[in-house]
Formats: structure tokens, sequence, C-alpha cells
């Protein structure tokens, strides 16, 4: 077990060593970790554009207004909010349905809900965003565990990210995650009490 603690250890990491390099097997396996976030119904509602080679690194950069992050990470995680997970239906309750922890009957009952859900765009929307920021935060709690550090990153040309990556309507951009190596400690931080932020009623 790690003596990290994903509380107080992970940090917003800017400056990374360029030198590091992570396997795509050591990426696919922070993934799998992500993957096992929570999400309404079951429905996992992200995808993950991995930016692993220097080609790629490069065609980045600029849509993330040059922040040197992109190109000395090991690699740059772009998370995607899926708008129509609706579509998951099947993929993701034929299995439990084989496996026995559901029944044909349960399926049809949750997909209702589902379909009725997701036919309000501002709901399918919202849901995309929230639950991928499940799986995003999952995967920098778990590169933390390994001993690497992460950066999400809000600042980037969403339309121009789209465009050169030629993603489909179905997904956002909500995201970029760099994850390697640090180069150097992060500037410390501090937090707002509780008391600022908690209301018990």
């Amino acid at each position: 077990m790690s003596e990290l603690n994903i509380f107080t250890d992970r940090k917003a990491v800017k400056e990374y060593d360029p030198n590091f390099k992570l396997s795509k097997e050591e990426i696919v396996d922070l993934l799998e970790k992500a993957n096992r976030a929570p999400s309404a119904w079951n429905l996992q509602h992200w995808k993950y554009i991995v930016i692993h080679s220097d080609a790629a690194k490069e065609k980045l950069l600029p849509l993330a207004f040059n922040q040197r992050q992109i190109t000395d990470a090991s690699a740059t995680l772009i998370v995607l909010a899926d708008k129509e997970a609706e579509k998951n239906i099947d993929a993701v309750f034929n299995p439990d349905i084989e496996a026995g922890r559901m029944t044909p009957d349960l399926k049809e009952r949750l997909a209702g809900q589902v379909n009725g859900a997701h036919s309000r765009p501002e709901y399918a929307f919202e849901a995309g965003v929230l639950n991928a920021s499940l799986a995003a935060m999952q995967f920098m709690n778990a590169a933390t565990l390994a001993g690497l550090s992460t950066c999400p990153i809000g600042g980037f040309n969403r339309t121009a990210l789209i465009e050169a990556f030629d993603i489909e309507d179905r997904y956002l951009p909500i995201m970029l995650i760099p994850v390697g190596k640090q180069a150097k400690e992060p500037r410390a931080t501090s937090r707002l009490d509780v008391s600022d932020v908690a209301t018990f009623l």
C-alpha cells in the first residue's frame, strides 16, 4: 500500500521532467483505475484522448495556449464528457444480465429512467460534465498513489481542439490533465476553512 496520501500529497504541478516517460501500459493502468469512478446509472459518461507522442503534444500545445506542461509531461489526458451516455445502455447493462447481476425487467425499467432524463438536453449536458469530472479526479488520485504528478487544466481553445482532433459532437472536452514526474516542487497553497465553505442545517 502506498504511503502517499491523495488528500494531502496531490498538488497541481506545472513543471515536469521532459525526460521521464510513461509507457502506454502504465497509462492504461491509470485509466483502468479512473474507470472505477462512480457515474449515474453506471453509464460512464466519459472518453479519453491520450496525448502521448511528441507529434500529438506539438499539435495540442498551441491549443492549450502554449503551456509547457503539454510537451514536458509524459502524457496529457483530454477528458471528454459524453452528452449522449444513454447510448451506453446496452454496453453497460447487458454484461450484468449475462452475469446474473441484473434481470431484463430491471434493465428495461432503468433504461426508461435513463432515456427520460436524457431527453432533456440540459440534463444530458450537466450529467456528462459532472460524471466525467469524477473520472478525472479518480485519474489524478490514481496518479498520485503511483508517485506521479498531475495538473487539471481548463485553459484551452475548446473549439479549435474539437476541430484539430476531430471530436464528434457527442463529446465535450472539459479539461486537460498532464501526467508525469515533477521537475520542481509546486508553490504551496492554502485552503479555505471548512466553516467558510460548509453550512450545517
